[in-house]
Parts: C-alpha cells; structure tokens; sequence
C-alpha cells in the first residue's frame, strides 16, 4: 500500500504527465483544492465544470482533485508559473511573493460582509493586481469570488482574549499575512498544509488551529478538538488561478467561458457556505465540540497592528475606499 505521500506524488506525476501531451493541454484543466468532496466549494467547482463543459461544447474539460492531490497550493502554483495546465483555489497569502498586494486579500478584520467582496473584486485597484500577477508571475486569475467561511480558533482549551494563547502552538498557513495574524492574536504560528493538521493535533505536535466552520467539518478535526472560539478573524478569500501561458493558447471564446462560469461558480459556491454555517455549527456542536461566542473587539485591537508590519497601512486606505468605507 502505498503512503500519503507516495500518493500525492504519483497524482502530481499524472498532472505532469497530461500537461505534457499537446493536445490535452490545451484542452483539459486539472484543477486542485485543498478541501475535501463535502464542501460547498467543490460543489461550486463541479458547476463550473458542468457549465464550462457545456459551453465550449466539451472542447474545454476540466478535472477537479480534492484533497490536494496535486500538491500543496504553492507546488501546484509553481506548475502554473511553469506553464502546466492546472489551476488551484487558492488564498491572497500564497500570491503575495509574486505581488505583495494579493497578501492583504487575508488580512485580519479586512471586510464585512460578501458584498464588499464582489465591490473589491470589480475594482480598479484588484484587476490592477490582476495585471501585474500576469507579468511578474506569468498565473492568470480566473475569478477571486469564493468565500469559503470566515476562521476561527481551534483549540483544546478556552480563549476569551488573546492573553489565553500565550504559547499555544497553533497551526496556519505559512503565508506571511497568516502567521503575523496568528501571532498578533497572542498564539505561536506554525505552518503547515492543512492535510497534515489532523495528525499534528492528534499527536500534540501542535495544540490548536484557525480555520472556517466547513473546512473543519469535512477534515473532522471536531474529534481533535474541543472548542471553537468564533473570533472571525480572517474573512476567507479564495480565487481560481491558472496558468498565464495555457490560458493565452486558449481560443478568445473558450477564456471567456472559463472566466465567467468560474465568477459565476465563484458567487453561487459563496452563497451557499453563507447559507451552510449555522448548520454547520449544529453539526459541530453535536459531535461535542464547544462553539464559543465572544467579544472579538480585544482580537481587532490585537491584529491591528498587522497591516503596518506588513507594510500595508496605505494600501489598506485604498482597499477601504474601493469597499466604500
């Protein structure tokens, strides 16, 4: 039997494999997401499969592998940069090496609420962004519409003010804009892929996590923790990326279709989580974790500070005057 991580390879290798014949290529997408087959985000991927199918009249295919089966996003990023025909859903923290303003995308406390994600994302201040990943990083955005819920803290005992995660260990992605909000929250960061989380908390390697309603339910980390403090701290974006170079070879019509069924699937896949997250928490509650509500005004204050170590205390007064703040 193979592992984990012989599995993962072996998948990766197909990818490779495809993207390597010509006319597949140019015909097929193999699109890769962390999250498991019982989110509401894969659900949107599958419509937009459908649709884009449909649309192009089979022309243009797309393959989607759950699980990161191709590969942690960065890998499969890099497949992109490199011209492969896979895209990834992927956060702002992971774009942010090649340009620095996607970072903000998962900033702490950034938005209030999906419709000033859909006003950011038409803004000339994001397609600006947009342009500038296509030249310095040669990946293309397809949408940058898919809420995915908003992250919570996960741990194993009780957080009311980020005093109480002095030297708890807890988990995030290793993106910059994620461990310098982990550690604003009083918690000590540690990065890692999301696959690895259920193990590292069962084996105490790390003592929590932060992470949205869904995401949680689907990796069933509920049996590795016992309480989810609502902090909503990150507002978790997520955009379909490709390949600057695939994209481009495509025929114009069939990079229309592409762009708008992933927007559309985009905004249906959103609303559904929107509509899913009380159920989610009944689920959450019934195998016997805590779900604790608390005031998150101590957490904006102690995040506040982020935006300027990241150098982003200008850029987030643009941000906020194309939210209509």
């Amino acid at each position: 039997m193979m592992s984990v991580k012989q599995v993962l390879s072996f998948a990766a290798a197909v990818a490779f494999a495809a993207a390597a014949l010509p006319a597949a290529a140019q015909t097929v997408l193999n699109v890769n997401t962390a999250l498991t087959t019982d989110d509401p985000m894969y659900a949107g991927l599958e419509r937009m499969k459908a649709n884009v199918e449909q649309r192009s009249a089979g022309k243009l295919q797309i393959r989607i592998f759950p699980g990161s089966q191709l590969g942690k996003d960065e890998d499969v990023l890099e497949q992109a940069r490199a011209g492969a025909n896979v895209a990834v859903l992927v956060d702002g923290g992971r774009l942010a090496p090649f340009v620095k303003e996607f970072g903000i995308m998962g900033a702490p406390y950034l938005v209030d609420n999906f419709e000033q994600v859909l006003r950011l994302q038409q803004s000339a201040l994001f397609k600006g962004w947009v342009d500038k990943l296509r030249s310095a990083a040669n990946l293309q955005v397809l949408s940058f519409d898919w809420f995915q819920g908003h992250r919570h803290m996960l741990t194993n005992t009780p957080v009311k003010v980020p005093a109480d995660l002095k030297g708890v260990r807890v988990r995030t992605p290793g993106a910059p804009v994620w461990l310098e909000t982990v550690r604003a929250m009083g918690a000590t960061p540690t990065g890692m892929p999301w696959y690895e989380v259920y193990s590292a908390l069962q084996t105490k390697v790390i003592d929590g996590a932060e992470a949205q309603h869904p995401a949680v339910y689907g990796a069933r980390l509920y049996e590795v923790v016992k309480i989810i403090t609502k902090t909503e701290h990150i507002y978790l974006l997520t955009g379909i990326v490709t390949s600057r170079t695939w994209f481009d070879k495509l025929p114009a019509d069939q990079q229309a279709v592409l762009k708008e069924e992933s927007d559309a699937a985009g905004k249906w896949a959103s609303e559904k989580t929107i509509e899913s997250l009380a159920d989610y928490e009944k689920k959450l509650r019934e195998k016997g974790v805590s779900v604790v509500e608390i005031d998150k005004t101590p957490f904006r204050n102690a995040t506040a500070g982020v935006y300027a170590t990241l150098g982003y205390t200008d850029l987030r007064v643009e941000v906020n005057k194309a939210l209509g703040k």
